[in-house]
């Protein structure tokens, strides 16, 4: 049982901290633009506020495994319907767009139902070591 319950611990955290590292990727797209340096740096910034917002999530979700997995979850539900129609405006494509929404929302939405069943199993954990 604890083997479980560690991998549940670090298993949600390892895959918000790869879908983080992954959205942050594509601000660097403002370094192609042709701009002047201080202006990319500015826009790299901004680019990298989903993620600022993601990172700040996580640490709720670590401390308070219930409250951030809900996070995640809403979020990741949430925002799934405008990254669909963003893509799917750009695209015109249902499967390119749905692809594009499993490698985006979806993995938080994961990653809050694994933070939400953690907080569960160690509940129960500790109500029957009590």
């Amino acid at each position: 049982m604890k083997k479980s319950l560690k991998i549940l611990y670090w298993l949600p955290r390892c895959i918000c901290i790869a879908a983080i590292l992954f959205i942050s990727l594509f601000a660097l797209d403002v370094f192609a633009s042709g701009q002047g340096f201080w202006i990319q740096i500015r826009d790299f910034i901004i680019h990298l506020i989903p993620s600022f917002v993601l990172l700040i999530v996580l640490l709720i979700a670590w401390k308070w495994e219930f409250a951030g997995g809900v996070i995640f979850c809403l979020l990741g539900l949430g925002l799934t319907p405008f990254v669909f129609m963003l893509n799917y405006r750009m695209n015109n494509s249902i499967w390119m767009s749905l692809s594009i929404i499993s490698m985006i929302t979806l993995p938080f939405v994961l990653v809050g139902v694994l933070f939400i069943v953690g907080h569960f199993k160690k509940q129960k954990l500790s109500r029957l070591q009590h």
